[in-house]
C-alpha cells in the first residue's frame, strides 16, 4: 500500500463511526447503524496501537449506545442485541490487535536477522576501491526478502580490482548457502590466483566439492551463472571479463555510447564441469576513462510489465549519461520498479564500477 493509502486507511475507523452516527440520525428506526460501529474497531485493529484500538472500540460502543437511546421507538431487545454485537466485536478487535502486534514484533526480529545476514554475505562495498568508483544494490523480488541466490563481490587484490556477479540456481536457503560458498571461494581465489581463468577454476572446484559433501547442493544441478571481471593495476584502460553462462555486462561510455560485452566463446555456468568442460578464456577489452562497467543478474533483464514486456537495459540506457555508479543504479532500481509495478518476479543484484576521467 502506498503512503497516501496508509494515511487514508488510518482515518477509516473514525469515518465509519461518523457515518454510523449520521446514518442512524437520518434513517427510520427499523434501520440499524451497528454494521458501521462494528466495523470501526475491526479496521482499527491492524492499523492502530492497542491503546488507540481500545479508544476506537469505546467510541464505537458509545456511538451504538447513543443511537439506541436516541431512537426510543426501537425494540428494546433489538437494541440490546446490537449493543452486545458491537461490544463482542470490539473485544475481538482488541484480541486481533494483540496478535498483529506480536506478529509485527516477530517479523521485525526476522528482518533484523535477515539484514545482518545480508550485511555479512553481501556487505556494501566502499565508494572507492583501487581508485575506481563503486556502487552495488540488491533488490529482493519480495518486499520482505533481504537476501537470496543472487550475489556480488568486489575487492582490490595484488592482481587488480576483481569483481563477480552471479546467480545461483534455485531459491531459498540452499541458494543462499551456495551463494555464500561462491563468495567465500572468490574472495580467497581473487587474492591468490594470477588469472581470472584460475579464479573461475577455484570457484568450479568449490561448488563441486560442496555438491559432493552437502546433500542440499546437487553437484549436477546446483549451478551458478557468473561474470568475473578484472581491472589490472597499471593498465587502467584494460578490462578483462570471463563469462560463465551469465547475462553479458554493459559498458557505458561517458558520451552515452553503450556496448554489451558478449563473450567471444560461450561457456556453461559454474558447477557444470561434470556435464561438459573446456578451458576458460577471459576476453580483454578497452576500458575508456569515465566509462561505467555494469554487471547484473537476470532479475534486471527478466523484469516484465503487465503486458509481458521485458525491461531492456540496453535500449533504456543507450544515449544516457550518468554522474556516477550510484546515480546509474538508483535509476535502474527506480525504472524497474515502475516497469513492473513493484511486482518483480526475481531478485536483482547490480554492481557498477566507473573508471575516473582523470588519473
Amino acid at each position: 500500500m502506498s503512503p497516501v493509502g496508509r494515511r487514508l486507511a488510518r482515518w477509516l475507523p473514525a469515518l465509519l463511526i461518523l457515518v454510523g452516527i449520521v446514518f442512524d440520525s437520518i434513517t427510520p428506526a427499523r434501520y440499524t447503524a451497528s454494521p458501521f460501529f462494528s466495523a470501526a474497531p475491526l479496521v482499527a485493529a491492524p492499523l492502530y496501537s492497542l491503546r488507540n484500538t481500545a479508544l476506537t472500540a469505546l467510541a464505537a460502543l458509545l456511538g451504538e449506545l447513543g443511537a439506541a437511546l436516541y431512537t426510543d421507538t426501537r425494540d428494546a431487545n433489538l437494541s440490546a442485541t446490537e449493543v452486545s454485537t458491537v461490544f463482542v466485536v470490539a473485544v475481538l478487535a482488541l484480541g486481533i490487535n494483540r496478535v498483529v502486534r506480536l506478529s509485527d514484533a516477530r517479523l521485525a526480529s526476522v528482518r533484523d536477522v535477515s539484514e545482518a545476514a545480508q550485511r555479512a554475505v553481501l556487505p556494501t562495498p566502499p565508494e572507492r576501491i583501487g581508485g575506481l568508483a563503486v556502487a552495488a544494490r540488491y533488490v529482493g523480488a519480495q518486499a520482505d526478502a533481504r537476501i537470496g541466490g543472487d550475489l556480488y563481490a568486489v575487492q582490490e587484490t595484488p592482481h587488480g580490482v576483481r569483481l563477480i556477479v552471479g546467480d545461483v540456481r534455485g531459491k531459498g536457503l540452499e541458494a543462499v548457502e551456495a551463494a555464500v560458498i561462491v563468495i567465500g571461494a572468490f574472495r580467497e581465489a581473487a587474492e591468490q590466483e594470477a588469472t581470472l581463468e584460475a579464479v573461475a577454476g577455484r570457484l568450479e572446484r568449490a561448488l563441486q566439492r560442496e555438491g559432493r559433501r552437502r546433500e542440499g547442493l546437487d553437484q549436477y544441478e546446483g549451478f551458478t551463472t557468473a561474470v568475473l571481471a578484472e581491472i589490472p593495476p597499471g593498465e587502467r584502460a584494460v578490462l578483462r571479463v570471463l563469462n560463465r553462462g551469465h547475462p553479458p555486462p554493459l559498458l557505458l561510455n561517458p558520451d552515452g555510447g553503450l556496448r554489451a560485452l558478449v563473450p567471444a566463446v560461450h561457456a556453461l555456468p559454474l558447477g557444470m564441469s561434470e556435464v561438459a568442460g573446456w578451458p576458460d578464456r577471459a576476453d580483454e577489452l578497452f576500458y575508456p576513462a569515465g566509462s561505467v562497467l555494469l554487471l547484473f543478474t537476470d532479475g534486471l533483464t527478466e523484469a516484465r510489465n503487465r503486458a509481458g514486456e521485458f525491461y531492456d537495459p540496453v535500449a533504456r540506457l543507450r544515449g544516457r549519461v550518468f554522474s556516477g555508479p550510484e546515480r546509474l543504479l538508483d535509476t535502474l532500481v527506480t525504472e524497474v520498479a515502475a516497469h513492473t509495478g513493484g511486482a518483480g518476479a526475481d531478485d536483482m543484484a547490480l554492481l557498477a564500477v566507473q573508471r575516473p576521467l582523470e588519473e
